[in-house]
Order: C-alpha cells, then sequence, then structure tokens
C-alpha cells in the first residue's frame, strides 16, 4: 500500500495583484467595460474573502493598474476610469484561456482538410513514392523494411520501388463571420446569455490571431438591424430592447464574406431565440407569437442561398426549447450545416471543435 506525505498549503503562488487581475478581467465582460461596477463587485468579493492583505490594498490595485497601462483616468482625481486597448487584449487573453486552455504550438499554414497531395504539412499516411515526391516526404524506417524484404540482408541496396512516402495535406485559409444574437431574450428569464456568447467571441478571435493567422473573422450583432462591429467593442456590448431580425444578420454575414478571397468561408451564428422580425420598406415587421412562417421563410431561403454559394452555417442554440429546436433542425438542412445545442457549459469547446476540426472545408 502506498503511503501519503501531508505538507502545510502553501496556496496557489499568486500575488495579490495576480488575483485581483483575473477577477476584474471577467467581471468587465459582465459589467460591458463599465469599470466602476467591476470594481465595486470586486470590493464586495474582497470584504467577504479577504483577497487583500494590510500591505496591498484595493487602492494600491488601481494605482498598479494605472502604472501598467491597463487603466487610465479620466481626470485626474475624479475616480472616473476606462480601460485601455491593453486591458482589452488582456480580456481576450483571459477568455481564450478559461475557454480553449492552453494551445499547443500551431502548424504552418491554416486548415487540414480531408484532400492530400502536394500540400502543406505532412501526415501519418503512407504510400509508394511517386515522380514529383521530395525528398523529405520519404518515410525511411518503411523504405528500409522494403529494401530488406526485397533485396535480402548481406548487401544494402534500395531502389525507387522500396521508397515509401508520407502523405501530405492541403493548408487552407478560412473567413470566417461570427454572428451574436442580442435581442432581449438573451438576458430573460434571469440567465445571461450575452457574457458567454461574448466570452466565445473573444476567445475565439484570439485564438485566429495567434494560431491561424491567415485567416479572418468578423463579428455582427443582430436585434431588429444588424451591423458589425470591431473586435475591440465585444467587452463594451450589451443586449438591447430588440426583436431578432435573423434575415439581417444573414444578410451583412453573406455581403461580408463575398468580399473574402478565401476559397473557404462559413457562419457561426450564436443564438437563443426564433427569428421574430424582418425589415421593409417603411418599417419593420415584427412576431414574438411563435414562428412566423413568413420570417422563417426567409432565414429558410438564405440558408439556401448560402448553401449554393458553399458557406456551410454552424448553429449555436443557448436554449432547449422543442418547439425552436424544430425550426433550427429545418434552417440547418436548408444550409446543409450544423447545429449544435450546447447550452451555455459547452458553447466555447463546441465552436472551438468545430473551427478545429474544419470538417465541412472543400479546396
Amino acid at each position: 500500500m502506498g503511503s501519503f506525505l501531508f505538507t502545510d498549503f502553501k496556496g496557489s503562488g499568486k500575488t495579490p495583484f495576480d488575483t485581483l487581475f483575473d477577477l476584474f478581467s471577467q467581471m468587465m465582460t459582465y459589467t460591458s467595460g463599465d469599470v466602476s461596477e467591476a470594481l465595486s463587485w470586486l470590493n464586495e468579493l474582497d470584504r467577504e474573502y479577504k483577497i487583500t492583505t494590510p500591505d496591498y490594498s484595493m487602492a494600491d490595485f488601481i494605482e498598479e493598474l494605472k502604472k501598467k497601462g491597463y487603466l487610465r483616468e479620466e481626470v485626474e482625481g475624479e475616480g472616473d476610469f476606462s480601460i485601455t486597448s491593453k486591458m482589452e487584449q488582456k480580456i481576450r487573453e483571459g477568455a481564450l484561456e478559461r475557454i480553449f486552455g492552453k494551445l499547443k504550438k500551431g502548424k504552418k499554414g491554416n486548415h487540414a482538410t480531408k484532400y492530400s497531395g502536394q500540400g502543406d504539412e505532412l501526415n501519418d499516411e503512407i504510400r509508394p513514392y511517386q515522380f514529383g515526391d521530395t525528398p523529405e516526404q520519404i518515410a525511411f524506417l518503411e523504405s528500409f523494411k522494403n529494401s530488406q524484404v526485397n533485396n535480402g540482408l548481406d548487401s544494402f541496396s534500395m531502389s525507387e520501388n522500396d521508397l515509401e512516402v508520407k502523405e501530405r495535406e492541403h493548408q487552407t485559409q478560412t473567413s470566417t463571420v461570427l454572428m451574436i444574437d442580442i435581442s432581449h431574450s438573451m438576458i430573460l428569464y434571469g440567465e445571461d446569455r450575452i457574457t458567454p456568447a461574448k466570452n466565445v467571441a473573444m476567445a475565439l478571435a484570439e485564438m485566429i490571431r495567434k494560431k491561424y493567422k491567415k485567416d479572418t473573422l468578423d463579428i455582427i450583432v443582430f436585434g431588429d438591424d444588424a451591423w458589425q462591429i470591431e473586435l475591440k467593442d465585444l467587452p463594451y456590448l450589451q443586449v438591447g430592447p430588440y426583436h431578432t431580425n435573423t434575415v439581417a444578420g444573414l444578410e451583412l454575414a453573406m455581403d461580408l464574406l463575398r468580399k473574402k478571397r478565401n476559397a473557404n468561408k462559413q457562419i457561426f451564428m450564436i443564438t437563443d431565440g426564433k427569428p421574430s422580425c424582418l425589415k421593409e420598406a417603411g418599417g419593420y415587421y415584427k412576431n414574438s407569437f411563435g414562428l412566423d412562417r413568413k420570417i422563417v421563410n426567409r432565414c429558410l431561403t438564405l440558408a439556401a442561398a448560402c448553401r449554393r454559394l458553399k458557406i456551410p452555417i454552424t448553429t449555436f442554440m443557448v436554449a432547449n426549447d422543442p418547439y425552436l429546436q424544430n425550426f433550427v433542425d429545418e434552417f440547418t438542412e436548408a444550409n446543409n450545416g450544423k447545429a449544435f445545442y450546447s447550452g451555455l457549459k459547452g458553447l466555447g469547446d463546441s465552436i472551438f471543435e468545430d473551427y478545429e476540426k474544419n470538417r465541412k472545408r472543400k479546396l
């Protein structure tokens, strides 16, 4: 039987600043960039969990944030703060770490497809040598084995017929549009759905920036209308008193992707509700009661149009209403895309895995 040695708990090794900074970064997303509210929440946590020490107070933390370039004071001495671009970057990096974990160093190029041939990265598939294969493709162990089998062990001899090579995978560049639903239902019933969506968007953008530098990511939000936002705007994004104009979001996504030269294009859509709004000449057509066939048909028409343009749509449904799932199923079938009913906990993992696996991309 093994034995155990117990020692005194030494803590996480984090300084009070590191602990407070991690919490502050997350709260900035929850408060949509409201520094005063985030610091107020942090004070409440400090009172309950004693994060600060006699030698390091909350005032020291704020001063260090300013000195390190994470926080700026709009008017000296007034206590009115805003975060800097450096802090926005840290928030994205924190989202990446929490949702996707530590990423392994990426291969050169971008996403692997199912096609083999003269590509960029070697894989584990072995085949006989063909004219045009390069020396670095040679699978030496397999080639030496063939030489011994074909020519005997007495003397070493290798011919072209003995050579085997490793297959190459083509690498592709991918253009992605991420659609985020900001209709009022994203905060209904006491469930905050917009914050996880924002965190996923920031983490996905940071992952692409670090691992797939040739890929592009555009982010759009949709409520009564749809519009494009910058990555730096994500921490400040808020839900509005909007209906859900999925049609406007899809139309804008298609317009953005038409301008991209990458062969592979895709749309990721995070939503929790049914489409309930259309923009028409002279105003809006809205119907929040049930699935309006007029609105649904417009959505299905655009899904089919994306299919013809070879733009797969992956829908991430963050609600569990079977009635709405029927619409998502119909929408997914029209596009020949995919749908995940992952809920909020599995949202980041689902998007990461779908982006990485790259199952439906074609050269």
